[in-house]
């Protein structure tokens, strides 16, 4: 058995993904956890491993045809080559679903990465991210007048240093 790869439109890959389930395909949308700021709060979200792609399993017996699928809602069209579409191997697939099943969630700030404070106190400093603690805050190592002071903020309140 083999894959067809799918190219949807931007933002719609849970839609393709919905609506090509309910016409009886089976299809799949490999998914990334990934720590985000948004609207001000801290969040795990979900968010496609590639985004604007996913697969649906081609019938090699003929018994499903692939015109429909070009014509879902949310779907561009079949990645092919000429007029022969992409196929993906089985085990690729199978493979990429072993790995989303033993992922962790990607963090926002990893230890040793320099950032930049956005609000409060102070606002504009520089330090260096820790770690983030059980009450969902990230220390936060800082240098203030001179001495090396670990200081907790929300994740919201910090931004990648250039």
């Amino acid at each position: 058995m083999s894959w067809l790869v799918v190219h949807t439109k931007p933002r719609q890959e849970s839609e393709a993904l919905l609506q090509l389930e309910r016409q009886g395909y089976e299809a799949y949308l490999p998914l990334l956890k990934v720590e985000s700021v948004r609207r001000g709060k801290y969040d795990e979200r979900l968010l496609p491993l590639f985004p604007r792609y996913l697969f649906v399993r081609a019938c090699e017996d003929g018994s499903q045809s692939w015109g429909p699928i070009r014509y879902t809602r949310g779907v561009q069209r079949l990645v092919s080559f000429g007029h022969e579409p992409a196929l993906m191997a089985d085990s690729a697939v199978e493979w990429l679903r072993g790995q989303e099943a033993q992922q962790g969630v990607q963090p926002l700030f990893t230890p040793g990465q320099v950032v930049q404070i956005t609000q409060g106190p102070f606002i504009g400093l520089e330090g260096v991210f820790q770690m983030t603690d059980g009450e969902q805050r990230a220390l936060v190592l800082i240098e203030l007048l001179s001495k090396p002071v670990v200081l907790k903020v929300a994740p919201a309140q910090l931004k990648r240093a250039h």
